[in-house]
């Protein structure tokens, strides 16, 4: 039976207790920001880690995609067995999601995989952008960051996918409110020579931060500028328009 078949196997076979990936009225931001507050950990845009090997442009362009195997993408994952049963189903049900829309395929690591994915209880919720190294690290704290929407943040972030309000061309969509930025926290909101793939700019993507993102006094930091009213930031699974960049990434 090929990897695959058997983590479907396993989910079939395990019940998700009831509430498991419930996470109340936080949004995605809020729930990162919340975890990440204590973190010693540096990073960037609030739960990436910083690679300074790599430079400013797009590093899906310089060779950090995940490499595809006929038709599908093959990303191998490594559990820490210091998550529960029922945590290891949450991270195995939100990987599932991608499986579902796309030509992702994670698949258990083997011997012969090198590069690889290790979920593991950190400090926070954090990863990589894009495939970097062996073992892979994503952090996804115990009490905090165990969440579908959260999971399937940090592995878009590992896909190669940046957050939705840098994207190049967002300054047609939103604007970023500096003055209501907590200090030190202003070069989250810095923008990115991003390939947007042809798609919309998508106020519901499972990869938008809310508009209250990094506040220090509780006032908006992004605001809509055709609508300055709009709430946004509180997808709880990924949108139509995220699927798509995946597949249009890696030709799916």
């Amino acid at each position: 039976m090929t990897p695959v078949l058997l983590l479907l196997l396993f989910l079939s076979l395990t019940a998700i207790p009831p509430g498991a990936t419930t996470d109340g009225f936080l949004d995605t931001s809020e729930i990162i920001e919340r975890a990440n507050a204590d973190i010693a950990t540096s990073l960037t845009y609030g739960d990436i880690v910083p690679n300074k090997n790599r430079n400013a442009d797009p590093c899906t362009a310089r060779g950090c995609k995940w490499p595809k195997s006929g038709s599908h993408v093959i990303v191998p994952v490594v559990i820490s067995s210091r998550y529960s049963r029922n945590e290891q189903m949450v991270i195995i049900k939100s990987l599932l999601t991608f499986q579902w829309f796309t030509c992702i395929r994670f698949v258990w690591k083997g011997p012969r995989h090198k590069h690889y994915l290790y979920f593991f209880p950190g400090t926070g919720c954090w990863s990589h952008l894009g495939r970097q190294s062996r073992g892979q690290a994503i952090s996804l704290k115990k009490k905090g960051c165990l969440y579908t929407r959260t999971v399937q943040h940090e592995v878009f972030h590992a896909l190669g996918f940046h957050h939705e309000q840098v994207r190049s061309d967002r300054d047609r969509y939103v604007s970023i409110l500096s003055q209501n930025i907590k200090p030190g926290k202003e070069s989250n909101f810095r923008k990115v020579q991003t390939n947007n793939l042809g798609t919309p700019y998508d106020f519901n993507s499972v990869m938008h931060y809310s508009n209250y993102a990094f506040s220090k006094n509780r006032k908006q930091t992004i605001i809509a500028r055709k609508n300055p009213h709009m709430s946004f930031g509180q997808a709880r699974f990924m949108s139509a328009n995220d699927i798509a960049r995946i597949n249009k990434l890696y030709q799916c």
